[in-house]
């Protein structure tokens, strides 16, 4: 793909969301991290029903710490694999109140050094709580590049790297949010909704041959 059509693509996308966000509900950098450490293979919706409730009754590393192990599996034991994802907040509540004083790190390293913390989701704070220009790539993104183009990879990382590579600057700080929501709305993996989506006729998909 060229660049002036990778570009234009991103305009739309832009025009049509100016302003986008992440679906997961969040208040502070804390709650954020909680909730992105909550959603792997799990659905945004599930996790805030679940954060809906706990976030009233802890939203500190002090608070959900204090609830422990078990206390906190009662707010959370409706999202897939809440056990390790109980056990990895709790220790990373630990950390952050021996650490950082019980705040979450603007920096990249010590954020991957919490339990259950990995890049993506180490991008996902940078980028939503901080305003980094990080790129987290999930599913979604890394299906929407490699389906229309955008940005081509074996892995998530290499997906990773040829976005930042090839986004221009103006477009890093919000692109991660508009791949994911084109990816969970309209370019989805079994029958991608080509006929509304508004990049259709810039995107490089060629769709499988009827047999």
């Amino acid at each position: 793909m060229n660049n002036v059509k990778r570009v234009e693509i991103l305009e739309r996308l832009r025009e049509n969301n100016p302003k986008p966000e992440t679906e997961l509900n969040w208040n502070s950098p804390f709650e954020l991290l909680i909730a992105v450490l909550l959603s792997a293979q799990a659905t945004d919706v599930s996790v805030n029903k679940a954060t809906d409730k706990l976030y009233p009754v802890a939203n500190t590393p002090q608070a959900i710490f204090d609830l422990g192990v078990d206390g906190l599996k009662e707010y959370i034991k409706t999202i897939g694999l809440f056990n390790s994802k109980a056990e990895n907040t709790i220790k990373t509540c630990r950390m952050l109140l021996d650490l950082h004083n019980g705040e979450v790190p603007e920096d990249r390293a010590a954020l991957e050094a919490l339990p259950g913390v990995g890049r993506k989701t180490a991008n996902v704070v940078l980028n939503t709580a901080f305003g980094w220009p990080t790129i987290a790539v999930d599913t979604h993104i890394y299906r929407v590049s490699n389906r229309t183009k955008l940005a081509m990879g074996k892995t998530v990382d290499d997906v990773e790297a040829k976005l930042l590579k090839v986004i221009p600057k103006e477009f890093k700080l919000d692109v991660h949010h508009w791949l994911i929501l084109h990816g969970r709305y309209t370019c989805v993996a079994r029958k991608p909704r080509c006929g509304s989506c508004i990049i259709e006729d810039l995107c490089e998909y060629t769709p499988p041959k009827k047999t």
